[in-house]
């Protein structure tokens, strides 16, 4: 596993630490299950601690010397990148994987650039694509401007490319990559911390009110700042914002939205929860609110609906999988219909229970990581058997 940004050792909740963390954590958890040897490759962000850790049985980090040991935004990451696809090079050269997957662009840059000349498939997941974050961000993008050309080029030169979801796939055919290399697999969830029945977070404050979760990075995309705008609308709902620490741009550019339209004491910004609490947390509120302008997959309504939380989502990317059948979609950046979805949830009591259930059926026939893992084990095994043919026809 290659993930050049996404440390899957690293806390979730920062600008840059979220989905892609737990992915490539879980899916290298589950593959090691398996019975596989895990090696993933990040960018060593510290100064301190072992080159190497154990994460999981069969699971380790390899923390690459490329750039400072110091965190830098991902956006930054490029010039580092060389380095980084050296240093892969040089191990791999030594101890050639049967194949390697890359998360996120940069990794495949890097992967695709070592992988030269050993015979090491790649297999490429973007997680985000920067034609779609251009589309949605225009100016405010901040991604390198070569972003959308280079990856171009690592669909047309990987092995394979995993897209998260169906949308996603449509928008790889766009930029033209061939169909025939584009497998559908999600992203996964676990189903022993995330489920039904578990422990509760109590609320010291406003016991009695209908409570709205919104969790996850604090990025203007994520779309909290429509909640916050719905709520006028929602009478008596309390909002609960989780992620981000106090002082960040956008926790303060939020909190100063509910102060304006009068919500502060409705509106609570708790900062960043321990992975565990999360389950807790989910299952002491009504609803689960999740409405990005754009989202590749979307972690947190699995969550939501594995722990049987209802779950209002913005009709975008991965939604349109997981969410769709078993939960309320609303069109992204949309305060006064999701105010409406929020509002006919709140004071229906049967149909939160009603997709509740629905979407604990979901996430436990598609979403647990053991499924996840052997839809990818079956990519993998398909490239390292084309490998061997070809290497077993060049022998011959």
């Amino acid at each position: 596993m290659v993930s050049e940004h996404a440390d899957p050792l690293a806390a979730v909740g920062g600008v840059d630490a979220g989905g892609q963390n737990v992915h490539v954590a879980g899916l290298s958890a589950a593959l090691a299950a398996l019975g596989h040897e895990i090696t993933v490759y990040t960018r060593r962000t510290g100064p301190d601690g072992p080159a190497t850790r154990v994460m999981a049985p069969g699971v380790t980090v390899e923390h690459v010397p490329a750039g400072p040991p110091a965190p830098l935004p991902k956006d930054e990451l490029l010039p580092h990148m060389p380095a980084f696809a050296a240093h892969l090079a040089r191990r791999w050269a030594v101890d050639r994987p049967d194949v390697a997957h890359a998360h996120f662009w940069m990794s495949g840059m890097a992967s695709l650039t070592a992988a030269n000349g050993l015979g090491v498939p790649v297999v490429q997941t973007f997680h985000a694509l920067g034609t779609v974050k251009r589309r949605w961000q225009g100016a405010a993008d901040t991604s390198p401007a070569n972003r959308a050309a280079v990856e171009r080029h690592i669909g047309r030169h990987a092995a394979a490319v995993i897209a998260t979801c169906s949308d996603e796939a449509e928008e790889l055919a766009a930029i033209g990559v061939p169909g025939d290399r584009i497998r559908v697999v999600p992203c996964g969830v676990d189903l022993d911390l995330f489920r039904p029945d578990g422990p509760i977070a109590r609320h010291a404050e406003q016991d009695g009110q209908a409570r709205v979760l919104s969790i996850g990075r604090l990025v203007p995309r994520k779309g909290v700042d429509t909640i916050i705008e719905a709520l006028p609308h929602v009478p008596g709902a309390q909002l609960i914002v989780a992620g981000g620490e106090p002082g960040d741009e956008e926790w303060l550019r939020l909190r100063g939205l509910a102060s304006a339209s009068g919500l502060a004491p409705r509106v609570r910004l708790i900062g960043s929860v321990a992975r565990a609490d999360v389950p807790a947390l989910m299952r002491s509120v009504q609803v689960v609110v999740a409405v990005p302008w754009y989202e590749p997959f979307g972690m947190v309504p699995v969550e939501a609906m594995a722990c049987g939380v209802p779950v209002v989502a913005s009709s975008v990317g991965g939604h349109l999988d997981t969410v769709a059948g078993c939960g309320v979609l609303v069109p992204p950046r949309r305060a006064r219909l999701l105010a409406r979805a929020l509002g006919e949830l709140l004071t229906r009591p049967e149909l939160r229970a009603s997709l509740a259930a629905a979407g604990v059926r979901r996430a436990r026939s598609s979403y647990g990581w053991p499924h996840v893992a052997a839809q990818t084990e079956s990519v993998y095994r398909a490239l390292a058997g084309e490998r061997t043919d070809r290497l077993a026809a060049a022998e011959g």
